[in-house]
């Protein structure tokens, strides 16, 4: 389906949501916000998708919320916002959450909430043009969509307090050696780069997947304890499916898998 403010491709198993406000860097909107959150939905849970990846139209991968409408409305009690915003928030904690890997192609810009979006997929691509930063000191928030969580899991509490007091924007570069992308490649082959592992996963062990990805996340909170009873049953479950199976003849026969994603 295309969109006024978002686009949508299913191609191969890899399904890509792109934000297309190009003109606003792709700030968030509420009609891009609950689009974006009911298309991740349904792609969760479509046995088809193997891989799902997010990126932005133009200059910007998401430039966080959309400064022109952040005056104050008088007409929600404190309790409407918050409880808006909680909803708002559901795009960060599904990226995150959902048992399918997810990629950000960071081609530009990624401020603010499109910071926490970028940070809550599971792996994050950057073109060398990318640019990330908090951003709410300059508008004077306090952060929002998992910024403060994913930034201190990622770069430290120190560097994350740094990032959000100063609002300073880094580079790829930075970014990649802060821990908070996976690669920097040249602008041109971003998506060439995306495509690549994002068909890769797809068509990979994909009940392997949905367990690795949520036992990592559950590291993020659990002791070592709990960690090793989680493995204890997501290894037995991955061992009872087809892609086991066919990854040990494979390796027995000295060839390359064949996974079919159960």
């Amino acid at each position: 389906m295309t969109d006024e403010v978002f686009l949508t491709d299913v191609s191969d198993k890899v399904a890509t949501l792109t934000f297309n406000r190009p003109d606003k860097l792709n700030a968030l909107s509420m009609d891009l916000i609950a689009g974006s959150i009911e298309t991740l939905t349904a792609w969760s849970r479509d046995r088809e998708i193997g891989c799902i990846v997010v990126t932005g139209a133009g200059r910007a991968f998401c430039a966080g919320g959309d400064v022109s409408t952040m005056a104050q409305d008088d007409s929600e009690t404190l309790e409407q916002k918050i409880d808006r915003l909680r909803q708002m928030q559901e795009l960060s904690f599904l990226l995150y959450s959902m048992p399918k890997v997810t990629i950000a192609a960071v081609n530009g810009f990624a401020l603010g909430a499109g910071l926490g979006v970028c940070l809550a997929c599971d792996l994050r691509i950057a073109s060398e043009h990318a640019r990330f930063g908090t951003a709410y000191a300059k508008v004077g928030y306090g952060g929002d969509f998992g910024t403060t969580w994913l930034l201190t899991q990622y770069a430290g509490a120190p560097k994350a307090k740094e990032l959000f007091f100063l609002g300073d924007i880094i580079d790829a570069n930075e970014a990649h050696r802060l821990g908070l992308v996976n690669q920097v490649v040249e602008h041109d082959d971003l998506g060439a780069t995306v495509n690549d592992i994002a068909s890769r996963i797809a068509h990979g062990p994909l009940t392997s997947y949905r367990y690795m990805k949520a036992n990592v996340n559950l590291a993020s909170s659990a002791d070592f304890k709990a960690t090793l009873d989680r493995e204890a049953e997501t290894h037995m479950r991955c061992s009872m499916t087809e892609d086991h199976k066919e990854g040990v003849r494979a390796f027995m026969e000295k060839r390359e898998p064949q996974f079919v994603g159960r």
